[in-house]
């Protein structure tokens, strides 16, 4: 895991890169500075040599040989640079003759004069260590006016001081190399440990919170994108947590809806078969509520089954031609006898026409049935349910209002979200709206909410009036399943 981490990861591409760049700069540097400065020695030394060449030539033109021999031999023993450098004067056979120190020198090594008589330039290079060890440069010039006293002029200058300049010049790059270098670590290191730590805080909270532990947040720490990071982790923990609760209210209020039919059914039958005389008044009644409540439970398990199918991206629709009219009227019929019922008056203006569109009748009838349902679920007897049917530019639009209980403000944005009940007080399972806005998304449609707690309900579903073409793709034959096995 070391060698995957942040910090590793950090030293062996941007720290590792920084330190070949620096590296490769104090080298570059360093030859540069090299090559500067025994270029500028060369050149003092090449300008000495021609001076003292051009000086023997008129000397050699001025006087006899005597003299010139004389004034030769005063001009090396006086040297106006001999604190810089050492003058000597080489014979025709190689040997020195005279040197601006007064020393005595070893002729076995020259080098520099064997490559001056073999240039075509008469001039020699040579740049190492003498026998006492001390690194020199020396340049031999061959002269003009050959003599036998006189064939070349030598200059000779110790390279310890220039060494010396360059390896202070060198060194103080080098650490000034290394000062940013470990500028660089100390705060790439700091900067990376500000991003390593709240990461591992991050994923120590992620393993909690996928361990079950909704509870779990992360401290923001900072305004940056790691900040930003651990807000949405916190946001996503809260729905994580909002979700889990709904989703524990969800399954406690089916448990409830099932337990309620399903014990009227049971007691009626219970009735029925315990009691030998029972006139049929009584068998009628408790048959018509065993039919009424085992249809309430094939709608609800109809309902989760739906549901089932949207979250496993398996609900389909078949589209056709279809009088949206009819359907929703076929619904405000099946409501209006149950409302009566509960004391609600159901007022449905009916349109005389609407356009014909293309839809899934039995799915859009589920819409209305719910929509209707929801409306006389929430009010209270003596209320009002509000039907009307219009359309308007290309759309048709179901309006459904109710003078109920109404919707909270903060509840009003989640009432389509899976398992959520804004009032537990009233039955249903929390799924019914969420299946009825999936199913008019695919019909390109909307279903819109307006509420005010205490005062009432009004939904209005929107549907295009569409041509086959601007439908999803209708499953094939082979993939529709009947429409028994669907209810399954």
């Amino acid at each position: 895991m070391a060698l995957k981490s942040i910090t590793t990861r950090w030293f062996l591409n941007s720290f590792g890169v920084i330190f070949i760049i620096l590296a490769t700069v104090v080298t570059i540097s360093g030859v540069a500075i090299h090559n500067y400065y025994y270029s500028a020695v060369k050149e003092v030394l090449n300008n000495r040599a021609s001076m003292v060449d051009g000086m023997m030539i008129r000397y050699s033109e001025n006087t006899v040989t005597s003299n010139f021999y004389t004034e030769i031999r005063s001009y090396v023993e006086s040297f106006p640079d001999k604190n810089m450098m050492e003058l000597m004067t080489i014979n025709l056979n190689g040997e020195v003759t005279l040197t601006s120190s007064g020393f005595s020198y070893n002729t076995q090594n020259l080098p520099d004069y064997t490559m001056a008589l073999n240039s075509s330039s008469g001039e020699g290079l040579y740049i190492g260590n003498i026998e006492s060890g001390e690194k020199v440069m020396a340049v031999t010039r061959l002269v003009t006016p050959i003599n036998s006293e006189f064939s070349a002029m030598r200059f000779v200058v110790s390279l310890e001081r220039v060494d010396d300049a360059i390896r202070n010049m060198v060194l103080t790059i080098a650490l000034a190399a290394l000062a940013v270098l470990a500028l660089v670590l100390v705060s790439g290191l700091f900067f990376i440990q500000s991003i390593v730590r709240p990461v591992r805080e991050i994923g120590a909270a992620a393993r909690q919170i996928a361990s079950g532990d909704l509870k779990s947040r992360i401290a923001r720490v900072s305004d940056d994108e790691l900040g930003v990071l651990c807000e949405t982790i916190n946001f996503m923990a809260d729905e994580l947590e909002n979700t889990e609760k709904m989703k524990n209210e969800f399954i406690s209020s089916v448990s409830h809806e099932l337990r309620t039919p399903l014990t009227a059914i049971r007691g009626w039958a219970e009735t029925l078969l315990d009691t030998d005389n029972y006139d049929a008044a009584t068998l009628k009644k408790g048959m018509r509520v065993i039919s009424a409540e085992t249809e309430r439970l094939s709608g609800m398990v109809e309902e989760l089954l739906d549901f089932s199918r949207i979250q496993n991206g398996r609900f389909s629709l078949v589209f056709q031609k279809l009088d949206l009219l009819a359907e929703l009227g076929e619904a405000v019929l099946i409501y209006t006898e149950k409302a009566r019922r509960e004391q609600i008056q159901v007022i449905y203006n009916e349109p005389e026409m609407l356009p014909i569109i293309y839809g899934d009748k039995n799915r859009l009838r589920q819409v209305f049935i719910n929509v209707i349902d929801n409306a006389i679920k929430y009010s209270d007897p003596g209320g009002t349910v509000k039907i009307d049917a219009f359309a308007r530019d290309d759309d048709i639009f179901i309006s459904v209002a109710d003078n109920g209980c109404g919707i909270a403000p903060e509840d009003l944005p989640k009432i389509k979200t899976k398992f959520f009940k804004a009032n537990h007080t009233r039955r249903g399972s929390g799924i019914g709206l969420a299946v009825a806005n999936e199913i008019i998304q695919m019909h390109k449609g909307s279903i819109d909410i307006e509420s005010t707690l205490g005062v009432g309900t009004t939904v209005l579903i929107r549907i295009p009036v569409n041509s086959p073409e601007d439908l999803p793709e209708q499953p094939s034959l082979l993939e529709r399943k009947p429409e028994n096995e669907q209810k399954l």
